[in-house]
């Protein structure tokens, strides 16, 4: 009788000790995770007023200029949040009324050589259907600080991506996909005209690149013409080169600003990334 009943105690421990870890586990806090996140971005993305717990929580999305800067920018009402585990992933189901269109999904796969970022199409279309992720306020990299908040920008961006995904392993990115940028109505405190443009940043990983992914900007419209081309992912660091010039009989207006944006060398503004 004794040794059943130290059977049963071992047994009855154990169970114990699993619900702690159980519980422990499904109520850590929101605020822990939005320290992982201004730990891994330098204090940059901020999620602010954390509430809530990992799995169901919300909080206020704020940019920052880094550790020690004063400068931020936050986004109106509160980002909300929902983490499910899956076979060997995680689904994140992400809502912000201002910014997000509906309710955005990523499956989320960890791993100790590396991970993967999925987004995920509406429920029941095809996975290669077009997603309209959202849109952002220009002003909000203000909060970045500088050269953001010298240039003050203003206007919108709208993200879509398509079939697309991104994974880390071993200090590299793969990119499979396409996601389109667009800025419209952008404008500046540093340029006296009504807005500079409307604008057009593809970043398309075609069949058999090795997961690298070509990198194109455009301008649809507007004084301020911009041009560039580039690649991300694959063996090789991120790099873009690109131009920035004014339209004929806007060179005045726009002096100021090609002066901060880029490299300038006579009526050009050469932008380089990489």
């Amino acid at each position: 009788m004794p040794r059943l009943l130290g059977r049963r105690s071992l047994w009855a421990a154990a169970g114990a000790l699993c619900g702690a870890v159980l519980a422990g586990l499904l109520f850590v806090p929101a605020a822990w995770l939005a320290q992982a996140v201004g730990e891994a971005t330098d204090g940059r993305l901020v999620l602010a007023e954390a509430r809530g717990t990992v799995w169901n929580g919300s909080a206020t999305v704020v940019l920052r200029g880094g550790r020690g800067s004063s400068a931020a920018a936050s986004l109106p009402g509160r980002l909300s949040w929902r983490l499910r585990p899956r076979a060997g992933s995680f689904e994140l189901r992400a809502r912000q009324a201002c910014c997000l269109h509906g309710e955005q999904r990523l499956r989320i796969v960890p791993g100790l050589a590396g991970f993967s970022v999925r987004l995920l199409p509406p429920r029941g279309a095809p996975e290669a259907t077009p997603v309209a992720v959202g849109q952002l306020p220009v002003a909000l990299f203000g909060g970045l600080g500088a050269p953001w908040n010298t240039v003050d920008p203003g206007g919108l961006l709208q993200l879509t991506g398509q079939d697309l995904s991104v994974t880390g392993a071993q200090g590299r990115l793969a990119i499979t996909g396409r996601a389109e940028l667009r800025a419209e109505g952008l404008s500046s405190r540093l340029a006296p005209v009504p807005a500079l443009g409307d604008y057009v940043l593809v970043v398309d990983a075609g069949a058999g690149q090795s997961g690298s992914a070509t990198i194109t900007l455009a301008t649809l419209r507007g004084p301020l013409q911009l041009s560039g081309t580039g690649q991300a992912g694959g063996a090789s660091p991120m790099r873009f080169r690109g131009q920035a010039r004014a339209d004929a009989g806007s060179e005045g207006a726009l002096d100021s600003l090609l002066n901060v944006i880029g490299r300038r060398q006579g009526a050009v503004s050469n932008l380089s990334i990489g």
